[in-house]
């Protein structure tokens, strides 16, 4: 086992991808790219890194952008707090290191929404530190080799797997180390159908061995999924349409959406348009059902929403209404979750007067 390390620098050298935030050693450009793809597939990533760094080239110019402008350039990566928290440690690297990105562990783990794994890459990354990085391509790579059956959604199997990439890491070339393994796991010790046939730590790997591999890594088991039931009113009057920025700490906060009643079920409009919360938004004036568009299911990390948008005509607005009312024709000025711009999308295609 002590030439794993050695394997995967020679293994990465040769098949490692060649990647923007890859050749640099600017901090502030590792971390975007870190932050952009937690949960996301790098060739999604890229596209949102380029335009990231394109409008904020530095960490004062991301930290001065208000928070719209933010969450419209993220739109349709999803986890938003991400990108909020993304301005904040921006906004407190200016605040509390003068504009400069902090070098010691510690204080890049201080900041707002930046995590062990997080910290460990950029440190690593950026100025060499031994720290090892822990991801799901490492948890994969590290329980096929060691054959481990210790869970990694555990507190103790988290702290276990923690250490073993710890003592693991090449501490001559910890950035490139990091970069390899995560890599490797990306490439080669893929989750379905791994290359075991041409891999170059075959002769190593105990779960091959064991014939554990599809076994490895382990997990306690699935998060509970959700269900909810989201009634939209696209509301418009001439050409203007009803909007609301979502508050709170629920889903999408700081997004735009349309007029929303939740229900815990599945509602026919007439039943909708009885409630309490439809009658306030519409009052007693005359209003005009143009259609209905139910919406494909929208599969969240531990929610599964079921939307319908109803399409509403309106001579005037009510006064609570005209408050949200914004022209139709800005609707794509405002960031919104990705369930409502797939509507708009569709929509915009649809009718050309949308």
């Amino acid at each position: 086992m002590n030439r794993i390390a050695e394997i995967l620098l020679d293994w990465y050298a040769r098949e490692g991808r060649d990647l923007p935030w890859r050749r640099t050693r600017d901090p502030y450009r590792i971390w975007l790219s870190e932050v952009i793809l937690q949960q996301t597939r790098v060739a999604q990533g890229m596209e949102y890194y380029l335009r990231f760094t394109e409008r904020f080239p530095d960490v004062a110019s991301l930290a001065a952008a208000p928070e719209d402008e933010v969450l419209k350039l993220w739109q349709g990566l999803g986890y938003y707090s991400r990108a909020r928290n993304l301005r904040a440690a921006a906004r407190e690297v200016v605040e509390r290191f003068g504009g400069v990105f902090p070098r010691s562990l510690d204080d890049v783990r201080s900041l707002r929404g930046v995590g062990d794994y997080t910290a460990a890459a950029i440190c690593s990354a950026a100025y060499d530190a031994p720290c090892a990085v822990v991801d799901g391509n490492v948890y994969r790579v590290l329980s096929r080799l060691f054959d481990l059956a210790e869970p990694i959604d555990a507190t103790a199997g988290k702290r276990a797997f923690a250490c073993l990439a710890q003592s693991q890491l090449d501490a001559a070339h910890p950035g490139r180390y990091n970069q390899a393994i995560m890599d490797f796991g990306a490439i080669q010790c893929t989750p379905a159908s791994p290359r075991c046939e041409a891999c170059p730590l075959s002769e190593s790997c105990l779960a091959l061995a064991a014939g554990t591999v599809a076994d490895r890594p382990v997990k306690r088991g699935k998060t509970r999924v959700r269900d909810r039931w989201f009634n939209y009113l696209h509301v418009a009057s001439g050409d203007r349409v009803l909007l609301h920025r979502r508050e709170g700490r629920d889903i999408w906060q700081g997004l735009y959406e349309f007029p929303l009643i939740e229900t815990d079920a599945p509602v026919e409009f007439p039943d909708l348009a009885a409630l309490p919360q439809f009658r306030r938004l519409l009052g007693d004036g005359p209003w005009h059902l143009v259609r209905s568009v139910a919406l494909p299911r929208h599969q969240l990390s531990h929610q599964r929403l079921h939307a319908v948008v109803h399409r509403i005509e309106t001579p005037a607005f009510t006064p609570a209404a005209a408050a949200m009312a914004v022209p139709a024709d800005s609707l794509g000025d405002y960031a919104v979750p990705r369930l409502v711009d797939r509507y708009l999308m569709q929509a915009g295609s649809d009718d050309s007067s949308f």
